[in-house]
C-alpha cells in the first residue's frame, strides 16, 4: 500500500507582508502532479492546511480546488486531521458527508479512535486538541500536559488495535528533541507542550505535523514531512519535500521524497553593499528569490534598502552584521561595572568599545587625541 506524507501547508500564509498564497498555488499543482504520476492510495495531510482559524479568501480557494483535484479527478482517497493553526469546527464542516468521497477528515478530537481501513492498512487520526480539551473529552484527571493527553488517547486506541496489521498513525504534535525553526507556533510554555516518541510505539509509521523539517527528529518510525514552503529565513537551507510511504502487510515500510521547488526560494544572502549591486555577482543570483540581506559594510549606507531593490526586488528583511554584533556585546555589558579613574581619552576608548565590536586603531585614537586636546583647550573657566 501507497500513500503520500505531507503536512503544514499554511495555507494564506503572510510572510514579512507577503501573502505566499500565489507561491503555494504553484507548490501545490506540483504536489498533484506528484500525486498523478505516484497514483498513491491515499494522500496523508497531517494537519495546519491554514496558517490562521479564519483564513483568506483566497486561501478558502486553493484549498477547495487542490482537494477536488486530488480527491474527485484523481479519485485519490484523502486522510487529513486539523493541526494547532487550523480551526478545528470549519475543517469540521461536511466531514460526515466527505467520507462518501473517500475524504477522511478529523477536525475535532472525539471520544471515539476507530481507524480509516484502506487497502489493509489502518489509520489513526488524532487531530490537534489541548490538554484541556483531551481532559474533558476522555473524562481523564490526569491530563495536564500534551504527553500526558497523546498517552491517554494512545491508551484508548491499543484497547483495539490488531498489532498483526499495519496501523499508521495521523498526528501533530511536537516530539521531544524535535528540531524547530521560527516559523512554528509554540503549543505550550517549556516542556508541557512536547510529546515523548515513545508513546508511538505501538504504530508501524507515525505521520506528524508541526515541525516545518523533514529532518526534524531522526527516528526509525516517527517522520515529520516538513512545510509546503519556506515560511522563515530559519529554514533558509531545508529542502521542502513530500514523503512517499510503501507500507507492507507486516509493517515494514520504504520511504523516499519527492522535492518541491518553488518559483521563488527563500535565501540569505551577505556581503559587502558594492559587492551584491555589482552585475559580476548578481548576474550570477536568482534575483526575484526572497532574501534577508545581511551588510558587512560598517559605515552609514544612503538608502540601502531602495538600492538592493532596484536588484533584488523581493528583498524582505535587510540588517547589518556589524550591529547584531555590537547589540550582543551590549546585552551583555552591565552598566554597574566600577571604573577605574582614567584619562579622557582611556574613557572613549573604553566607551567606543563597550558599543562597538570594532578595533580602536591607532589612527581612531590619534584622532580623538586631537579632538579631546582642542575641545580642552577652548574650554572656558566658570
Amino acid at each position: 500500500m501507497k500513500f503520500i506524507h505531507t503536512a503544514d501547508w499554511h495555507l494564506g500564509k503572510l510572510v514579512h507582508g507577503v501573502y505566499m498564497t500565489p507561491y503555494q498555488r504553484e507548490v501545490l499543482e506540483q504536489f498533484a502532479r506528484i500525486v498523478e504520476e505516484e497514483k498513491p492510495d491515499a494522500v496523508v495531510i497531517a494537519g495546519d492546511l491554514y496558517d490562521r482559524s479564519v483564513p483568506p479568501i483566497d486561501a478558502v480557494n486553493l484549498l477547495d480546488d487542490i482537494l477536488f483535484k486530488i480527491n474527485v479527478e484523481l479519485k485519490t482517497p484523502i486522510i487529513s486531521i486539523a493541526g494547532n493553526h487550523d480551526s478545528a469546527d470549519r475543517l469540521s464542516f461536511g466531514s460526515s458527508w466527505y467520507r462518501h468521497s473517500q475524504f477522511y477528515l478529523s477536525g475535532k478530537l472525539t471520544e471515539s479512535f476507530q481507524p480509516v481501513h484502506i487497502n489493509g492498512v489502518n489509520f489513526y487520526l488524532i487531530p490537534y486538541a489541548e490538554p484541556g480539551v483531551a481532559r474533558e473529552i476522555l473524562q481523564d484527571g490526569s491530563i495536564h500536559t500534551h504527553h500526558d493527553a497523546m498517552k491517554a488517547v494512545i491508551g484508548k486506541i491499543e484497547e483495539e488495535l490488531n498489532p498483526n496489521e499495519p496501523n499508521v498513525f495521523v498526528g501533530h504534535a511536537f516530539v521531544t528533541g524535535g528540531e524547530t525553526c521560527e516559523s512554528e507556533r509554540l503549543l505550550s510554555v517549556g516542556a508541557s507542550g512536547c510529546v515523548g516518541a515513545e508513546l508511538f510505539a505501538p504504530f508501524s509509521y507515525t505521520a506528524l505535523g508541526h515541525l516545518h523539517s523533514p529532518e526534524a527528529i531522526r527516528h526509525n518510525t516517527i517522520k515529520y514531512s516538513g512545510s509546503l514552503l519556506k515560511y522563515s529565513f530559519s529554514e533558509a537551507k531545508h529542502t521542502k519535500a513530500v514523503s512517499i510511504i510503501e507500507i507492507e502487510g507486516n509493517g515494514t515500510y520504504t520511504h523516499r521524497s519527492q522535492s518541491l521547488a518553488p518559483t521563488k526560494d527563500m535565501r540569505i544572502l551577505e556581503g559587502y553593499l558594492d559587492e551584491l549591486l555589482d552585475p559580476a555577482f548578481f548576474e550570477k543570483q536568482k534575483c526575484d528569490d526572497f532574501l534577508k540581506i545581511t551588510l558587512l559594510d560598517e559605515g552609514a549606507a544612503l538608502d540601502p534598502m531602495g538600492k538592493l531593490r532596484q536588484v533584488y526586488p523581493n528583498v524582505l528583511h535587510l540588517e547589518k552584521k556589524i550591529d547584531m554584533i555590537d547589540q550582543k556585546q551590549k546585552q551583555s555589558f552591565s552598566i554597574g561595572e566600577r571604573r577605574e579613574r582614567k584619562s579622557e581619552l582611556e574613557l572613549f576608548e573604553q566607551f567606543y568599545q563597550e558599543m562597538t565590536t570594532l578595533e580602536f586603531s591607532e589612527e581612531k585614537k590619534s584622532v580623538m587625541a586631537s579632538v579631546i586636546d582642542t575641545a580642552v583647550k577652548e574650554e572656558v573657566p566658570v
